[in-house]
């Protein structure tokens, strides 16, 4: 067994941790106060060929494998985690669908802009009514005179009303008991996004809500076989997880960095603190946590290489990386005392952004679900 990261990817971890210190760092609590989407970040990471990693260079992408992909989003997410989750939302949610089910035609027309960075891409599963339970989905989509008229709305949806947004892939029941995956291009007279919405934490993303009343769009838009669009989008989820799941590793390696680095600081009784058993026990189980999350993460990451099953691997690494990191984030605070609890600390705001980690892309008790069944249960 070979741990060793291979030269590329060792890259890929100092260009983008460099950017991340030097570029993200400096704004993400002006970001963070303002709810301000980071379009200039975005373009400088475009311009680093990070906002299409797993797409083939053919259609504009960098090609690169999984592993490099899950290294980068946990180096952005270790910062911030509304930059890293504006990159994966479009990477493995946005764009990934129309990678993989999408014809040629398809591919040529929305993947250069898409890989590039030039555009972003949005994921339309979640339903007022449907979350966890994604089989309940109640957006229609009915195929008139050779266009696609769809009804419905879909909630909590990233990146899908900012000023470079191209389209949203969305599930929609095309027929009885039959779900289907559609790209809608924004701009289609019907298709309407709401203002954004205010969230407790990832503050700098674009979250939305959608509806759709009669908003057609043609039928060269279906993504892939009618009827397929359940296995579709549980196949990206499974990819998904992993993104998410390095964004805890990231997430809790940040939060550990400043704790350590606080530790070391302040000084009580007249010495730091990191020289008292309680703090040092504290940190060193924070390793431990975030080493065995990180090798949870790149192996499924590994395995999504490799060509082999991976979705029993990317839900463990998910449940385990979420619920790690609110362990992380909540004894970090606690190391900062009264400081960690004020708005301009940034292991703050790291604590407002780490909840969603075990709610987004499948809850804790639904990778529950997931695990069983792979364990045969």
């Amino acid at each position: 067994m070979n741990f060793d990261l291979t030269e590329e990817q060792e890259l890929v971890r100092r260009t983008v941790r460099d950017f991340a210190e030097q570029k993200v760092a400096p704004v993400a609590e002006e970001l963070d106060r303002e709810h301000r989407f980071p379009y200039e970040l975005l373009a400088e990471l475009a311009g680093l060929g990070l906002m299409g990693m797993t797409i083939p260079e053919e259609y504009g992408g960098g090609g690169s494998d999984t592993v490099s992909y899950a290294i980068a989003i946990e180096e952005l997410t270790r910062i911030d985690s509304s930059v890293a989750i504006t990159v994966a939302a479009h990477t493995s949610l946005g764009t990934m669908p129309i990678f993989l089910f999408g014809n040629e035609e398809q591919k040529r027309q929305w993947l250069p802009d898409l890989a590039s960075g030039k555009k972003l891409a949005a994921f339309g599963l979640t339903e007022p009514g449907a979350g966890s339970d994604a089989s309940a989905s109640r957006t229609r989509a009915e195929l008139r005179d050779g266009e696609w008229v769809v009804n419905g709305s879909k909630i909590f949806i990233t990146n899908a009303g900012t000023d470079i947004s191209a389209c949203v892939t969305i599930t929609a029941l095309t027929g009885e008991n039959e779900i289907s995956n559609l790209i809608v291009p924004n701009g289609t007279p019907g298709y309407e996004i709401s203002a954004p919405m205010e969230k407790l934490g990832w503050r700098a993303s674009d979250t939305r809500e959608l509806s759709f009343k009669d908003a057609r769009v043609p039928d060269g838009n279906l993504l892939g076989e009618r009827g397929q669009g359940f296995r579709q989008f549980l196949e990206i989820l499974d990819g998904g997880r992993i993104s998410v799941a390095a964004m805890g590793v990231g997430l809790a390696q940040g939060a550990y960095d400043l704790a350590f680095r606080y530790a070391q600081e302040r000084e009580q009784f007249g010495k730091p603190i990191a020289s008292f058993q309680a703090i040092q026990f504290q940190l060193a189980d924070m390793a431990v946590e975030i080493e065995a999350g990180r090798n949870l993460v790149y192996k499924a990451a590994w395995l999504k290489d490799e060509g082999r099953a991976f979705a029993k691997e990317a839900a463990m690494a998910k449940l385990y990386t979420g619920e790690l990191s609110h362990r992380v984030v909540n004894q970090a605070l606690q190391i900062h005392g009264g400081y960690g609890y004020m708005d301009e600390s940034a292991i703050s705001r790291l604590y407002r952004d780490q909840k969603i980690l075990e709610i987004g892309e499948g809850t804790n008790e639904v990778q529950r679900m997931v695990i069983a069944r792979h364990l045969g249960l």
